[in-house]
């Protein structure tokens, strides 16, 4: 009976005990679950409304239940991109009396789908390629602060868009374990060989159903993995030896880790018994440079690459504003007020579970260049925003699963947002990596 229910949760919401605990997961009624898209999983996994908030329920034994609850409260501790735990339901019984298993509750993380919920018929090259890249810069991060995964693969990963690339969400630490100290370079290994082998198989998978691009090598997408985890993992890592003459260099180290999104406690910096050389050890603290960068200016707390396009915009915003004596703070509130709100709130009411708002600000810059460039003008941002609704928006899927009460439509005028048009200066493309293909329109919608 639920009265009997044994619930482990820093803090218990009220709505968990009306939840039919006393049924098999895959008994649960449909007007108390949600049909989300969720990867392969060895358990029973469902999804349920909870509140404002939609929560995932796996069904395990208590003791896997229990340790995995553990594992993630410890990941969120470290900052960890993963699920967050909300319970433990232990003592499960049916109304004859049998047990039930024990269930591992967490919230459903936003705007993130699994692997084979980003494509709506074919999972194309570069989107596989995407997804390796942001699952090898997860595991890096796992295995920085002494997390040995033990079941890598994209099925137990969530993946979120950041600004034209994705961000990688651990969502099963149910074989992890978290050591003390630094991985050996055999755990590392042997973790990376899991994730080839996992990939290789997910790949296969959807080639033989016929929802993979008939040119992917889904060995060759595999071996990725491996190829982008050791250049990061030894930029990370390696130390450096500098001629004195060169110690500029020390300066570009420290741009290239931050470019990958790191920030430096410090530097190990030792001279040679010859005093020509210098021998710098970066000492990474945290992955989030630029998003904690955005987060102390504006409040917006988005993803990496998110805040890195969202700054770019605001720094060139801020180079425009000629008012004597604004220091960074200020003229970043102003970009946020005068930019950044104005678009969101141009956004219809209908359309603002398409997206997350960082990722519709990035769109919209990326459409204003190909608009600009196509028309040969520098384009108001106001008209950007309403072509970018009407013929890109409004097609996508929702990608914010929850659920939330109706409301009513509401669209707010965007010729009111500002006088000019909130626009400024020459259109610039969007950064790209100079190896980096140009992107189709597919990869947004």
């Amino acid at each position: 009976m639920p009265g009997s229910l044994n619930i482990t949760a820093a803090s218990v919401e009220p709505e968990i005990l009306a939840l039919p605990w006393h049924l098999p997961l895959l008994e649960w009624p449909d007007d108390v679950t949600t049909s989300l898209p969720k990867g392969i999983s060895r358990h029973v996994v469902r999804f349920a409304q909870l509140g404002e908030h939609v929560i995932a329920i796996k069904e395990t034994t208590p003791e896997m239940a229990a340790s995995e609850y553990e594992m993630l409260r410890d990941l969120r501790k470290l900052k960890v991109p993963c699920v967050k735990p909300i319970a433990v339901i232990t003592n499960r019984h049916d109304d004859n009396g049998d047990e039930l298993p024990a269930a591992l509750v967490t919230r459903h993380l936003k705007f993130s789908m699994p692997f084979r919920g980003l494509y709506s018929t074919t999972l194309r090259p570069e989107t596989a390629k995407r997804l390796v890249d942001a699952l090898a810069l997860l595991l890096v991060r796992l295995h920085s602060i002494g997390f040995f995964w033990g079941d890598v693969s994209l099925s137990n990963t969530l993946f979120r868009r950041d600004a034209g690339s994705f961000a990688a969400y651990l969502v099963d630490a149910e074989t992890g374990r978290l050591y003390p100290q630094s991985l050996t370079d055999g755990q590392r290994a042997h973790d990376l060989d899991i994730a080839r082998v996992n990939i290789a198989g997910e790949l296969m998978d959807l080639h033989a159903g016929g929802r993979i691009d008939p040119t992917i090598d889904s060995v060759d997408v595999a071996n990725r993995i491996l190829e982008v985890y050791e250049e990061l993992w030894h930029e990370l890592n390696d130390p450096e030896l500098v001629d004195e003459k060169e110690l500029w260099r020390i300066n570009k180290r420290v741009e290239r880790l931050n470019s990958l999104g790191f920030d430096i406690g410090e530097l190990d910096i030792q001279t040679g018994e010859t005093g020509t050389t210098v021998r710098i050890q970066p000492k990474v603290v945290d992955a989030g440079h630029h998003a904690r960068r955005l987060l102390r200016l504006t409040g917006l707390d988005v993803q990496e690459n998110q805040a890195r396009r969202l700054l770019n915009d605001l720094d060139r915003y801020a180079a425009t504003v000629q008012i004597p004596g604004l220091d960074e703070e200020m003229k970043a509130h102003l970009w946020l007020t005068r930019v950044y709100e104005p678009v969101i709130r141009a956004i219809p009411t209908e359309y603002e579970h398409k997206l997350e708002s960082a990722e519709v600000f990035h769109q919209v810059l990326e459409h204003r260049w190909y608009m600009c460039e196509e028309q040969g003008r520098d384009v108001p941002l106001n008209e950007v925003v309403r072509d970018y609704v009407d013929n890109v928006l409004q097609y996508r899927r929702d990608e914010d699963v929850i659920m939330l009460a109706p409301t009513a439509s509401i669209t707010l005028p965007i010729d009111v947002v500002d006088e000019d048009g909130f626009g400024w200066g020459d259109p610039e493309p969007p950064p790209r990596a100079a190896d980096e293909p140009e992107r189709d329109w597919r990869d947004l919608v």
